[in-house]
């Protein structure tokens, strides 16, 4: 299934600014229906409103995992301000990825 265009932007925004090895978007947004929040995309049911991310860059070399966070919360500022209400957060250096953490 392709992916839709909160999922593109998010690609598009981790992509620039983390330039990751591994980027996993999965809409998670099916399993929140008939939530007050479910309606991401124009309001509209089932539309893009619950990520689950797995992110892997070796710009979290160093980082705690709140501040990875951070960075990635940061690069989705807008998307969180309205149409994106959850994401679930894996975000990893390449070593950690390999040790299948």
């Amino acid at each position: 299934m392709p992916e839709g265009p909160i999922a593109t932007i998010i690609r598009e925004k981790l992509t620039a600014g983390l330039s990751p090895e591994r980027l996993v978007i999965e809409d998670d947004s099916g399993r929140h229906a008939g939530h007050h929040h479910e309606g991401g995309v124009d309001g509209q049911a089932g539309g893009e409103s619950h990520f689950n991310l797995t992110v892997v860059a070796a710009a979290f070399e160093g980082q705690p995992r709140v501040q990875r966070q951070r960075a990635i919360n940061a690069l989705l500022r807008e998307e969180l301000a309205g149409r994106v209400h959850a994401l679930s957060i894996r975000a990893l250096t390449p070593a950690e990825a390999e040790a299948g953490r």
